[in-house]
């Protein structure tokens, strides 16, 4: 196996400077040196998002590496344009995912929430993505045209209208304006929607409408592809010039059934080439014709390998499934090729952000009579340098291949091996488009380090996730992970220390620990060694504590820590009171003020909105509580405007997204004694009531405002 290189070394014991760029926004947003260049306007955005696709599939960052080595036992795919958006943009080569499966990764990625705070956990297939922010509908409030094109599956089991055509979580009630695509998540199984070839007849929707009887031949792939290119021509070319667009594209491949398209790629790409909408009843794609589940990309179709690796014995051919494969992963790369061809031909592909990535790793399920070889998901080493698949939380199951493109901004040829993760990318689009993200959103803005800033966060990347049955014994794993029960997961990454639980009983279970970068499978436990036991215990603890610090339980998902109280900071001398910054500027949301400038800061003895000149439009309050006793606490917040508290990284109230003015917010958390780190967002408006009332109730304490006293700050 081979190293991945990582020039991200700071430990997380280490003071971290955050330096936080942004655009200028509202008055009070740090400017950045961008005036005279095309990004200093908000850029387009287009976040590609493929269903299984291993990190191992993509060219650059694995499959060039199995072509160089030229070992005809081991076949290798090919990704050009993809290799092409990579060498001319960024490619983030430890970037995570939320949750190892479809469903809340694709929550706590459109949320920008991690699965410590997102509705939907585990396997909660078709479930309706809460109704808070989302990417669209922040991006909406600041400008921009939204569509969703391809897989949904977060639209809530129940419609709720008389003609039946609607549910709580459709994409056009979740910030969207326009949608195509599958509704439910069981859809992206079978990618000829209206033949419906092995697994029966589908639904796509265009809005409100069922499209499918108009859908001959039509593969999903080329679908989603035509559609999107059509819908952002008609953005660019009919639209007022000042209002940007956001493209959520998302395929069902190379997931589920491995079908394949009915005739070659259409030559050429953009305006007139590619894949085009024709929107004409029964072929409304130029690809709607020849034959369904017929044309192999004929790199593959005669391809050979050394299956006994005996280079006497003449070699033989693919195994009929593993061309599919590869067929539907080119497929989905000639259709990022002739997107970007489209902006160019368009000439707004400078100021267009592109993002590529995939929802989990690679799954082993082909849906086809052929099944993948049992000892591998696929001959081509899907899962990469990695160990683990979809459902395991071992590095191959959660990192995924990540690239992103903005010829204006993105220096070409980066490769930026600082850790980050999905729920990164809701923050990251918020900071590029020139605004904060919102106070809930639990990611950190990726821009420095896209822009080419060496930039150092003090952060965790958090996952828990629950499936049962257990790793595959696949022959590239290490023994220690073949056949592992999974049951309760969680991995907690602190710098380059990434800590594994599998089979969880309790809280005090201890986390396998690895130097990912030194060790990409896997395979040296720290935890079990000897040496450096000081420095690993304090490790194991502070893992310990931050996975319990950095979420909120959720009924729908119990786990055998819910009922853990959470440990207080580890902190040094403190002294009364609280610290406070005020920052000037229109939100239209609570900020997250990390990336703002305050405009005032100053010390009080608790919360208190009256501290500040009531024209500043928002308020950051930080501090301790101190806790006088174990127990279950609850806090009780109202206010004139919005607020946000998060005591350590979770989020206990949010009094943000459809918040009504004056009325009460709740919420519980299980506290041991001793002083709680808290950050308190609150927004006041510019309003003459600038309210805030933050109460408490708890041991031995009846519902009363949390008493100056009980406020601490550091010295």
């Amino acid at each position: 196996m081979k190293n991945i290189s990582n020039r991200y070394r700071s430990s997380f014991l280490l003071p971290c400077l955050i330096l936080l760029g942004t655009v200028a926004w509202g008055c009070g947003q740090k400017e950045t040196n961008r005036d005279d260049d095309p990004a200093s306007s908000k850029p387009n955005i287009i976040f590609i998002l493929t269903d299984d696709m291993g990190w191992g599939d993509v060219g650059v960052f694995y499959q060039n590496s199995r072509k160089k080595e030229g070992d005809r036992s081991e076949p290798w795919q090919r990704t050009p344009n993809l290799d092409r958006l990579a060498a001319e943009g960024a490619r983030l080569t430890h970037h995570y995912v939320s949750a190892p499966v479809c469903a809340p990764s694709r929550a706590s990625l459109l949320s920008g929430l991690s699965q410590g705070h997102a509705n939907i956990r585990d396997n909660q297939f078709d479930k309706a993505l809460a109704d808070n922010h989302t990417m669209a509908t922040v991006l909406k409030e600041l400008g921009y045209a939204t569509a969703a094109f391809g897989k949904w599956g977060l639209q809530g089991d129940e419609r709720y209208s008389e003609d039946g055509d609607e549910w709580p979580a459709h994409p056009l009630n979740r910030g969207f304006d326009y949608f195509l695509g599958y509704m439910r998540h069981r859809d992206g199984h079978e990618h000829y929607p209206k033949e419906g070839i092995y697994r029966g007849q589908k639904e796509v929707w265009r809005n409100r409408e069922n499209i499918t009887p108009k859908l001959d031949k039509a593969y999903t792939a080329d679908l989603w592809t035509a559609a999107a290119k059509q819908w952002i021509t008609d953005q660019v070319q009919n639209s007022n010039d000042d209002e940007p667009f956001f493209a959520y594209l998302a395929y069902d491949t190379p997931h589920a059934v491995l079908e394949l398209p009915t005739q070659p790629y259409p030559e050429g790409g953009g305006l007139d080439g590619g894949l085009q909408w024709t929107g004409e009843a029964g072929q409304m794609i130029n690809t709607a014709s020849g034959k369904v589940d017929s044309w192999v990309h004929p790199d593959y179709a005669q391809a050979t390998f050394d299956h006994d690796k005996k280079a006497s014995t003449p070699e033989i051919a693919w195994p009929d499934v593993y061309k599919r494969y590869a067929t539907a992963n080119r497929r989905i790369d000639s259709g990022v090729g002739d997107i970007v061809t489209l902006l160019e031909d368009l000439g707004v592909d400078s100021n267009t952000l592109i993002v590529f990535t995939s929802d989990n790793g690679p799954s082993r399920e082909s849906y086809l009579p052929e099944e993948y070889e049992p000892n591998k998901p696929t001959f081509f080493e899907s899962f990469g340098p990695f160990d683990g698949i979809k459902r395991d939380t071992w590095e191959g199951g959660i990192r995924v291949p990540t690239i992103a493109y903005w010829p204006a901004t993105i220096p070409a040829g980066q490769v930026i091996d600082f850790p980050s993760i999905n729920y990164d990318w809701l923050p990251t689009f918020v900071n590029a488009a020139g605004a904060p993200a919102p106070a809930i959103a639990d990611g950190v803005s990726l821009l420095p380090e896209l822009e080419g800033g060496e930039i150092n966060h003090d952060r965790t990347i958090y996952l828990e996730y629950f499936q049962g049955g257990s790793t595959p014994e696949y022959e590239d794993f290490s023994m220690e992970h073949q056949g592992r029960e999974r049951n309760q997961m969680q991995v907690v990454r602190m710098g380059d220390y990434v800590g594994v639980r599998y089979d969880i009983e309790s809280a005090q279970d201890d986390f396998e620990i690895y130097n990912v970068p030194k060790d990409p499978q896997q395979t040296d436990n720290l935890a079990q060694q000897p040496e450096n036991q000081r420095f690993i215990g304090k490790l194991q603890q502070k893992m310990k504590d931050r996975a319990l610090q950095s979420r909120m339980p959720n009924e729908s998902a119990p786990r055998p820590y819910d009922d853990e109280m959470m440990p207080p900071a580890s902190n040094g001398e403190t002294e009364a009171g609280v610290t406070w910054k005020a920052y000037d500027g229109t939100f239209p949301w609570v900020p997250r003020v990390r990336t703002l400038e305050p405009a005032a800061t100053g010390k009080a003895s608790r919360p208190d909105p009256g501290v500040a000149d009531k024209d500043h439009r928002a308020l950051f309050f930080r501090g301790y509580i101190d806790v006088p006793a174990d127990g279950t606490y609850k806090l009780y917040l109202s206010t004139a405007m919005g607020a946000v508290l998060r005591i350590h990284d979770a989020t206990v109230i949010d009094a943000d997204y459809g918040y009504r003015p004056g009325t009460e917010r709740t919420g519980e958390i299980k506290l041991k004694a001793g002083l709680h780190p808290f950050r308190l967002y609150f927004m006041n408006g510019n309003r003459e009531d600038v309210r805030l009332q933050l109460q408490w109730s708890g041991p031995g304490i009846s519902k009363q405002p949390v008493p100056p006293g009980r406020f601490r700050r550091g010295r």
